[in-house]
């Protein structure tokens, strides 16, 4: 009997969606950006290409946080009453900490409950978890890549949320006739035999994981000029406050590196 693991869906094979994956390596490169939400109907690889992003990170967690979990489940849990027999309260991490340096995956994120919804908020924004009971508090860190898919049909996303992530794509069916037998061509390639279609697109998605990393290490500066330009564009919009701004400067930064590594390669 074979118990070797099925491999996923390779992220360098999946085809038509660059947008989606530019802006998941992006993300990946500077965290700070926010995350990506990703609005497409259903049967649009949404859930494929980001579950092959998050192989491409290594050892980094993928959490799918589901809409229905209790808060619990998700901020985690504390035991004060250990405290009387060892002295200490018990601390059960929960799915935000869990996704810690990793990716936090919510599918269908529109129809997230409200409790749910403010306790994701405050750990995007602080890249922490704190969990308070009984005068006890303890805090967990919580950095991670924040990634929503939706089905616009099923309920727009809440504007509170949807103001949290940096960056939204728009995915659909390609209606090119040559597309749509590519991707049916690799999928069946794939389901026909996972191991070797894997293994074709080993050395492109391990390409692709390197420049992540390496350009996580580079710390490039905006010039006065183009900090200008994006000032220019948010103001001219008449944007609230200066989160866009930021976001658009992080990314402009985090897609500079991904470009030089792109040409180095």
């Amino acid at each position: 009997m074979n118990t070797t693991p099925v491999p996923g869906y390779p992220f360098s094979a999946v085809v038509g969606q660059g947008q989606l994956r530019l802006a998941l390596i992006l993300t990946a490169i500077a965290p700070r950006i926010g995350g990506v939400v990703v609005r497409g109907e259903k049967g649009t690889a949404k859930t494929t290409t980001v579950r092959a992003f998050s192989a491409l990170l290594g050892d980094a967690p993928l959490v799918n946080l589901p809409i229905g979990a209790t808060e619990d489940r998700v901020v985690g849990s504390l035991n004060v009453e250990k405290i009387l027999t060892t002295g200490h309260a018990e601390y059960q991490p929960g799915l935000l900490a869990q996704a810690d340096g990793g990716v936090l995956y919510v599918d269908e994120v529109n129809l997230l409950a409200d409790h749910l919804v403010d306790a994701l908020l405050d750990a995007a924004a602080t890249g922490a978890v704190t969990i308070e009971r009984d005068g006890i508090s303890h805090t967990s860190s919580a950095n991670f890549v924040l990634v929503g898919t939706m089905n616009p049909e099923e309920g727009e996303l809440r504007p509170q949320l949807l103001d949290r992530f940096g960056l939204a794509v728009d995915v659909a069916a390609s209606r090119d006739v040559e597309v749509r037998a590519e991707i049916m061509r690799r999928r069946l390639d794939y389901e026909n035999d996972p191991h070797a279609f894997a293994e074709r697109w080993a050395e492109e998605d391990a390409g692709v994981a390197t420049q992540i990393t390496a350009a996580r290490a580079l710390s490039p500066v905006l010039t006065p000029t183009n900090l200008a330009r994006i000032a220019h564009l948010c103001a001219s919009f008449d944007v609230d406050g200066m989160r866009a701004d930021l976001v658009i400067a992080r990314t402009a930064v985090a897609h500079g590196v991904e470009r030089s590594g792109n040409r180095r390669g």
